[in-house]
């Protein structure tokens, strides 16, 4: 009598395929903690060593500590940059600030340049008339212009310093982080050149809008980017004054 054995088949297969499940499922997890925490790593990599160069007064936090507000704070950046927020429209950058345009009726130029010799950006264009980064640097509508007395508000890109390119807006202010005090960055309206001094830097979260703030008793130029380099959970704000000539 012969006996017959029936095996079943497809073991060896499926376990192969739930290891590389599981596989997957850990760089899956790896990735989004890392995406989640880069910020933090930036901030330290880049910032920590120029700032502890420095002497300055600003409130600049030189050092990140992770508590429950951080853990929030990185998450909802997370979150806006899975959702697709577009950061190529200056617009996006502080989502709470509601644009007024008082002084946008005086603005006659519909553009500027704008120079910072420490940075090696030369005559770098500043757009009046809309809010798209990917083609020049953004002046905000409703600040004032250089040199009225005010402040003057200009966006910029920034990402990895390794990136940098000042003839590319996508870059750059990837280098902003290393301008200092007393640096000069020049606006050029109509043939006149206007000197300005950096007098404060200081890191802002984006629910901040005093950046917009405008004070009067003398000429000021803001420029804004994201911060740390390669993300977009803080904003970078390097504020600037009129040099008398």
């Amino acid at each position: 009598m012969t006996a017959y054995y029936y095996k079943r088949g497809g073991g060896a297969n499926r376990r192969f395929l739930f290891r590389i499940l599981a596989l997957v499922l850990v760089i899956l997890g790896i990735s989004m903690a890392g995406y989640v925490s880069f910020p933090l790593f930036s901030w330290h990599i880049y910032f920590d060593p120029v700032f502890a160069s420095q002497d300055i007064t600003a409130p600049i936090p030189k050092t990140t500590i992770v508590t429950e507000e951080t853990i929030k704070s990185l998450k909802f950046w997370a979150s806006q940059m899975a959702n697709g927020v577009d950061y190529k429209d200056a617009q996006n950058w502080f989502p709470s600030y509601q644009n007024k345009e008082s002084n946008q009726s005086a603005i006659k130029v519909e553009r500027y340049n704008l120079s910072i010799p420490a940075l090696g950006i030369k005559e770098a264009i500043v757009s009046t008339t809309d809010y798209d980064l990917n083609h020049h640097l953004v002046h905000y509508p409703g600040t004032s212009l250089p040199p009225q007395n005010g402040n003057a508000v200009i966006f910029g890109h920034s990402t990895l310093p390794q990136l940098f390119n000042p003839n590319d807006y996508a870059t750059i202010f990837a280098n902003a982080y290393k301008l200092r005090i007393n640096d000069e960055i020049i606006a050029t309206l109509e043939g006149v050149s206007y000197r300005y001094k950096v007098k404060t830097i200081f890191v802002v979260d984006p629910t901040d809008t005093s950046v917009f703030s405008q004070n009067f008793d003398g000429s000021y130029l803001t420029l804004v980017t994201c911060t740390p380099p390669g993300t977009t959970w803080k904003r970078l704000i390097i504020r600037g004054r009129l040099v008398p000539i």
